[in-house]
């Protein structure tokens, strides 16, 4: 997956693709299907993803209680089943668990060294991917966000995002699966 910047580094990440955002409900991400699908070939391709998994903090530290008062149908305990990995053909391979939005942090730099790159897919673009993605440049991490393999709470929350990101290039690199697939197929031919 090499794409335009040549990382022979880039380390593919998907980002909470989980059931609390695939069922309807308080989360639900209405193109989290169409996401899936693009990950899926993203996954076929290149192999070897982290997966994340956003699974709550049951005491609620500071803000978080507030934040589960408003989403209170979300108020539920780690091991339920809505926190599991929901797409198709998951393995149960390396996957990082956080109580917290953004996934970047010390356990996923180890993954991910200085030059090397993000790969980012999944949900929520205008939350938990925005918010890995500016942690990572901040770390001095070049990242990737595969548009068309992340949704948003909707369509206008999802471009907001990708436009905002797109704002830090050349930090982050916006590009679409078949670009990276193609990008990918070009620098191993």
């Amino acid at each position: 997956m090499a794409g335009k910047r040549g990382s022979s580094t880039a380390q593919l990440v998907v980002i909470d693709m989980q059931a609390a955002f695939r069922r309807p409900g308080q989360w639900h991400v209405p193109r989290y299907d169409e996401a899936a699908a693009r990950i899926g070939r993203l996954i076929e391709a290149v192999g070897d993803p982290l997966f994340t998994r956003f699974v709550p903090d049951p005491s609620e530290q500071g803000s978080w209680r507030a934040y589960y008062d408003r989403w209170d149908q979300m108020r539920l305990p780690p091991e339920d089943s809505v926190w599991d990995v929901d797409l198709p053909g998951y393995d149960g391979g390396a996957t990082l668990d956080l109580p917290t939005f953004g996934k970047w942090g010390p356990a996923m730099a180890q993954q991910v060294p200085i030059g090397g790159e993000l790969v980012l897919t999944g949900v929520a673009t205008d939350c938990c991917v925005l918010s890995t993605a500016l942690a990572a440049v901040d770390a001095g991490r070049l990242v990737t966000v595969v548009t068309d393999a992340c949704a948003g709470q909707d369509d206008a929350a999802h471009e907001g995002a990708v436009a905002m990101m797109g704002l830090l290039s050349p930090m982050i690199r916006l590009a679409t699966c078949d670009e990276l697939l193609v990008g990918a197929d070009a620098a191993t031919g």
